[in-house]
């Protein structure tokens, strides 16, 4: 059952002050206020019988379930049953429905005769049922109107949490092997009794808070997402001791611009991955970030031993993944090319901010 929500209220106090106060406001109904008022209270009555059987009873029942010819029956009989109790013939209330004795006089003296034909009595029945009628039409209108708004924003609140929720699980896929690699390349300078254990530890320890903390959030200000790609390809380095050729040139000229947290990062390490450049001499790696006022344009480019190109993986989440996740956080924003000629492998991404 729908609850009577605060606006229904709000019209019925709003309504019955009106009928109360226009005698004061146009002089209507100084002559005999007493019936004046008598008729707009059962005026008001027979539309708030209408409105709440309508709204509490038929609507949830008939309409909601999808039964509407029963509910346009049941609405027929309750305008029609509320009208003939209201104008009953020898109700206690019929004195306040009749004419004054000299408005009767009035209209016997001038009353035509095609008063008394039957269809001048259907019309003038007609003419009682329809307010009802319309007030019963105008509230389910309102109601179903604000059903379905109610609906929509709980269609668009669920799709909302859904979105959110696939967007944790794919970001909860981030190859874990890094945190380990790191963690025994930090250690290896431990034992090493290196100067550089302890810069690269705070590294990592900043790169874990950023994940736990800031990649909560819905977009993040690019510093931090530049100072994340810095911290993760110097420690990647930290296992080669004489150097890897990795080019970066990252823009941060506006670290006000806001961006998805982890957005970059699939492509570095499918560089890294691909290019197998821990192992080989010849492998390089070229990673380059442009921004707009309004625009970022990302590119990774690395070499590819051997010619031979990688089918469908991006880092360690996938291919599908990256590009599900660029559709919903950027949708019609974004454009993303991933191709591979000869000895070297590109993806390129730009992207439009709102």
């Amino acid at each position: 059952m729908i609850p009577i929500q605060r606006s229904t209220w709000l019209q019925f106090i709003f309504w019955g002050s009106f009928w109360i106060l226009i005698p004061f406001l146009l002089g209507a109904g100084w002559e005999n206020p007493e019936r004046y008022y008598g008729r707009s209270l059962l005026t008001f009555i027979g539309v708030a019988v209408v409105v709440f059987v309508n709204l509490e009873v038929l609507l949830p029942r008939f309409y909601l379930q999808d039964k509407k010819v029963l509910y346009a029956v049941a609405g027929t009989v309750l305008v029609i049953l509320v009208t003939v109790i209201i104008y009953w013939d020898g109700s206690p209330w019929e004195s306040l429905l009749r004419p004054t004795r000299d408005a009767a006089r009035e209209i016997a003296r001038n009353r035509p005769p095609r008063m008394d034909n039957p269809a001048f009595q259907g019309l003038r029945w007609m003419g009682r049922v329809m307010p009802y009628f319309t007030v019963f039409i105008g509230s389910a209108l309102y109601r179903i109107a604000s059903f379905a708004d109610q609906k929509m924003k709980e269609a668009v609140q669920l799709q909302n949490e859904k979105l959110a929720t696939e967007l944790k699980f794919l970001k909860s896929q981030i190859n874990p092997h890094f945190l380990f690699n790191s963690l025994n390349n930090i250690y290896t300078l431990t034992i090493l009794k290196s100067d550089a254990a302890g810069e690269n530890l705070l590294r990592l320890s900043e790169m874990l808070r950023y994940m736990i903390y800031d990649c909560n959030e819905e977009t993040v200000p690019l510093k931090k997402e530049i100072a994340y790609i810095r911290n993760y390809t110097d420690l990647k380095m930290l296992k080669d001791s004489q150097g890897m050729n990795v080019a970066i040139d990252l823009d941060e000229s506006r670290p006000e611009l806001k961006v998805a947290p982890m957005l970059f990062i699939p492509f570095i390490e499918n560089a890294f991955k691909h290019s197998k450049i821990e192992d080989l001499d010849k492998g390089w790696i070229k990673i380059v970030l442009k921004t707009g006022e309004k625009n970022i344009d990302f590119t990774v480019t690395n070499s590819v031993p051997g010619g031979s190109q990688p089918k469908d993986k991006i880092g360690g989440i996938g291919l599908d993944n990256v590009k599900r996740q660029l559709e919903l956080l950027y949708p019609g924003k974004h454009h993303l090319d991933i191709h591979g000629e000869g000895d070297q492998f590109t993806a390129h991404l730009k992207i439009q901010l709102p």
